[in-house]
């Protein structure tokens, strides 16, 4: 096995998406985040999604997961009746550990609880 080959199974992808309809017939965006987060938990290979106030956060192995949930994200967005889509998509790969998006809080929760 190859040493790149290793390192695809160290490799950890986290995202946030954050997906504004504009051109719906309310203030009211909660059909529209319900129709996108529900795409993205079902896309293929993200293993982690965690629904928050301003967005979604995700963790795949790769990607092209990723690419495909901002995806399926537009498509049901879409599907909803939006005339116009805004997204906002942070990426964080990481190449030398594997750690989830719980990890790298409690990360920071450690540091902050001996500071």
């Amino acid at each position: 096995m190859s040493s790149n080959s290793n390192n695809n199974n160290k490799q950890t992808f986290h995202a946030e998406i954050s997906i504004i309809p504009v051109g719906t017939s309310s203030t009211s965006i909660g059909k529209e985040v319900t129709a996108a987060f529900d795409a993205i938990r079902t896309t293929k290979d993200i293993k982690t999604t965690k629904l928050t106030a301003m967005g979604t956060q995700i963790e795949a192995n790769n990607m092209r997961a990723i690419l495909n949930a901002i995806e399926a994200a537009h498509q049901a967005v879409r599907s909803t009746g939006a005339k116009r889509i805004i997204s906002n998509i942070r990426i964080a790969e990481r190449l030398d550990a594997s750690r989830t998006l719980d990890d790298e809080v409690q990360s920071v929760t450690a540091k902050l609880s001996s500071s």
